[in-house]
């Protein structure tokens, strides 16, 4: 108790026991002024600047949220659906056939790759030999088409990590004033209850709650996408390994004939 009271101080004490005392005679208005709504009329104009500001950080979220899983799930699917079709059309070297069925699946992060890759083999194969500067530049179109889909990929993600890395920031923004507000309100009513303070912790415990609320999820979301889109980046990488590899072979096969 004796160290309690030392970090306390005379002011502390002081405080402590005026709650105390008010808690005895005034607990029914506090259940009347700490409503919800209470609350929100009680808000300043800091206040609910801070929170127009979180609402508008929550949308944005949220528009991102749903066309990143909007854009990943179809990608996903058509990639699916792509890549058994250009394997077998490549087993039988049916190069065109290929490049046709990547146009159809303009969604798929694979079709991309593979038909930026085939449409530079093509343009060599008019020649009689395909020499290992061809396969070079394949390879370097390749490496332009992963570099391309992944940055179609991050398109947003960057926009959650500022949302989630800030939103707590603006609601402590909007805590801060509350304080001020309720220890001006306290000093200026100083016999009037702890209801004369209701605006200020109601300001305090809004912003902060809201500010939690927007942030929490832009983070568990960017969390998420961002290993959605490294696994991306592996299968195009596969795929443009494959691809040299088909690359390979072929060259193989017209040295050998």
């Amino acid at each position: 108790m004796t160290i309690l009271l030392s970090l306390l101080g005379s002011k502390g004490l002081a405080f402590l026991v005026f709650l105390f005392q008010e808690h005895g005679g005034g607990e029914g208005d506090m259940a009347q002024h700490f409503t919800f709504s209470e609350m929100l009329k009680n808000l300043g104009t800091v206040a609910l600047i801070v929170l127009i500001i979180l609402m508008i950080m929550s949308m944005y979220s949220i528009a991102i949220m749903v066309e990143r899983f909007l854009t990943y799930s179809a990608a996903k699917k058509q990639s699916r659906e792509f890549a058994p079709r250009v394997a077998q059309a490549l087993k039988n070297d049916r190069i065109e056939e290929a490049i046709n069925i990547s146009d159809k699946h303009k969604k798929s992060h694979l079709a991309m790759v593979v038909n930026a890759g085939l449409q530079e083999f093509r343009a060599h194969t008019q020649s009689s030999d395909i020499s290992g500067e061809e396969i070079e530049a394949s390879k370097r179109a390749l490496q332009r088409a992963i570099a391309i889909k992944s940055a179609e990929f991050k398109r947003g993600l960057s926009g959650l990590a500022t949302v989630g890395s800030t939103a707590p920031f603006v609601g402590l923004f909007g805590t801060v004033f509350g304080i001020i507000n309720a220890f001006t309100g306290m000093k200026s009513a100083e016999s009037a209850g702890i209801g004369a303070v209701a605006g200020g912790i109601a300001e305090a415990l809004i912003a902060t709650a809201i500010g939690l609320g927007v942030a929490v999820p832009a983070v568990w979301a960017f969390n998420y996408f961002t290993g959605k889109v490294d696994g991306f980046i592996v299968e195009m990488d596969n795929s443009a390994s494959e691809l040299i590899d088909y690359f390979l072979k072929n060259r193989t096969r017209q040295l050998g004939a």
